[in-house]
């Protein structure tokens, strides 16, 4: 069944935000799902219909907030075998292998990790962060492995969500990028955006583009030829690490959408690498730490996994080929 909150506003409650202000007093929604009730008109201020979650509030407002009874979930439970590193009533972590796609997109309608998240954790996901993602509140590209922390109920979203808002939640990705970064570390501080030019990338837009930074560090070279680069992302954006590193003049090995291939390289080690890693499919850029508050206890809790078996194989034919 729907639900409907009412409240009138009191004295103290000028220049507050209209989603900060219900999420205040509607705890069991995250931000996120109440900015969507807004949008689709959910939410009457003084008896109309308001669709801008960034109203500011004022003494004496009537709000009406009408949660609507959750749509049946269309995805289908699909059993797998994920590699789970930690889980309890509110979290899930897990170490994400490559080709596993994170939600159902055109063209991967099944068999990605909600399905697979429907099937092991069962009704409890129904409706987290919306019907078609549910407990997803970041992802990792199809090509990426590693680190993915899952939202069990509204509580986790909420706390995971505002993590990611103030920046709070560590994420550490390595990467093997083509040359030698210089400086060895530093932080790259530019804005994204959609590429006009090409749909299915993104670029460094510096007017119009959303903050983006990444602070990187070199972690090992190969002769002149590569590099392992530590990247610890401050904000998360679509295809932030390969986009920010590849503005360096430093692409991800193995990432055909933003990388090439140095004119030094021997055709014989950039075969290789290509065949490795699946043909450009793959760019070489694994999760491999998180930290983060647990949404109930606020314990700090830090999670760490090793290189998957196809970027171990690469850090050996690098080496050999210096």
């Amino acid at each position: 069944m729907a639900q409907t909150f009412d409240f009138i506003l009191e004295d103290g409650t000028e220049k507050i935000r209209l989603d900060a202000l219900l999420q205040g007093k509607i705890q069991d929604l995250s931000r996120t799902r109440l900015k969507s009730l807004i949008e689709d008109g959910h939410v009457l201020v003084d008896g109309a219909p308001c669709l801008a979650a960034s109203l500011k509030v004022k003494a004496g407002m009537t709000i009406r907030v009408t949660v609507p009874e959750s749509k049946p979930m269309t995805l289908t439970p699909q059993s797998m075998d994920l590699e789970i590193i930690f889980e309890d009533d509110d979290l899930l972590v897990l170490n994400k292998p490559v080709g596993l796609v994170v939600h159902p997109a055109p063209g991967h309608p099944d068999q990605t990790l909600v399905n697979a998240l429907l099937a092991h954790c069962g009704d409890t996901l129904s409706g987290i962060g919306g019907v078609e993602r549910p407990g997803i509140v970041h992802r990792l590209d199809k090509g990426t492995s590693g680190l993915m922390v899952v939202a069990k109920n509204d509580l986790a979203h909420q706390s995971l969500t505002s993590q990611f808002s103030d920046r709070t939640l560590t994420r550490r990705y390595y990467a093997y990028v083509w040359g030698l970064p210089n400086p060895a570390q530093g932080t790259i501080d530019k804005p994204l955006g959609r590429s006009p030019h090409h749909r299915q990338k993104m670029a460094v837009k510096p007017h119009g583009g959303k903050p983006a930074q990444t602070l990187y560090r070199v972690v090992k070279t190969f002769g002149l030829n590569a590099c392992l680069v530590s990247c610890d992302l401050k904000t998360g954006r679509t295809h932030q690490i390969r986009v920010h590193l590849s503005s360096l003049g430093h692409g991800l090995l193995g990432d055909a959408l933003y990388g090439s291939v140095p004119r030094r390289v021997s055709p014989l080690l950039k075969t290789a690498v290509k065949e490795l890693l699946l043909d450009d499919e793959r760019p070489a850029l694994h999760a491999y730490e998180l930290q983060l508050r647990h949404p109930r206890t606020e314990d700090l809790l830090v999670f760490k996994v090793p290189l998957p078996e196809d970027l171990v194989a690469l850090e050996a034919l690098l080496e050999e080929a210096y």
